[in-house]
């Protein structure tokens, strides 16, 4: 006997449908040639020009611009005109911005990327090579199974001005800042209290909160994300944890990514969204 489909069972497998586009979508942005997966140092710059292994050259700062002085031997070309350095090059950058300034190695010369970071007012270098290990052997960040109950809806409650709230990082040595707009406020199945998460504005006036959730450490990473639409115009939007996903630093530990603000943390396991992407 045939068995009849509903509205909601066609509503939920289109949901279903739209999150596997996410997911693959996910997968394919992380595998990128020279990205996260890729990172395979991080490092302070100084004073005084010194050698920052693996890259070649030396490198400075003075504190508010980068130097790096090379040979052409060294084999290091600008990522932006290709051309080889030969002598001394500099760049300033803003706190929190990054360039990906120089390349390196391979039969083409662009095997490893060379990344000037401005993180906490201070300059660092970060490796990214295309043959990493972990980008070599990536085939996809493990996730929960799709749980349509955990696609909630939720009020936004923005805040008159934003608030600056300081906040850790992945690198202890880090300080950052979380810009909260407001907060967004939902119930999750089986639970009678409210919870009320910090957001931070995205692009298009999307939200996005960063939490921690019993989970964490067990199968899912310290702490994840997860982004919403932009809220409709009665202040809604659906806040859906299939879609949480892990930072950077669950794959690399020279990440220098945001920790939840205080309060960002749910007395649940949520149990949708990525998992640790390692056992």
């Amino acid at each position: 006997m045939d068995t009849v489909k509903t509205a909601a069972d066609a509503q939920i497998e289109a949901q279903q449908a739209r999150w596997q586009r996410f997911r693959d979508s996910r997968n394919t942005a992380l595998a990128a040639e020279h990205g996260w997966l890729t990172l395979t140092s991080f490092q302070w710059l100084e004073d005084r020009p010194a050698a920052a292994e693996p890259a070649p050259g030396l490198w400075s700062t003075d504190g508010t611009t980068a130097f790096l002085t090379a040979a052409a031997v060294d084999g290091l070309t600008l990522m932006e005109t290709g051309e080889p350095v030969d002598g001394t090059i500099s760049a300033a950058l803003a706190d929190e911005e990054s360039l990906m300034w120089v390349q390196y190695g391979g039969g083409d010369g662009r095997q490893v990327v060379v990344e000037l970071a401005m993180r906490a007012d201070r300059y660092a270098i970060r490796t990214r090579d295309s043959q990493s290990p972990v980008l070599t052997g990536f085939d996809g960040v493990p996730t929960f199974g799709f749980r349509p109950e955990l696609a909630v809806e939720a009020r936004f409650v923005p805040y008159p001005e934003p608030v600056d709230v300081p906040i850790g990082t992945a690198n202890p040595l880090v300080d950052g800042i979380h810009r909260s707009v407001g907060e967004l406020v939902f119930r999750l199945p089986g639970t009678e209290h409210e919870f009320h998460l910090h957001a931070e504005a995205e692009r298009l006036g999307a939200l996005t909160v960063t939490f921690h959730d019993e989970t964490n450490g067990d199968s899912t990473d310290e702490w994840r994300k997860v982004s919403t639409t932009r809220p409709r115009p009665d202040n809604t939007v659906v806040l859906d944890f299939n879609r949480a996903i892990n930072y950077p630093s669950a794959f690399t530990p020279y990440g220098t990514c945001p920790m939840p603000v205080k309060n960002n943390s749910l007395d649940y396991r949520i149990e949708a969204g990525e998992k640790r992407p390692f056992p």
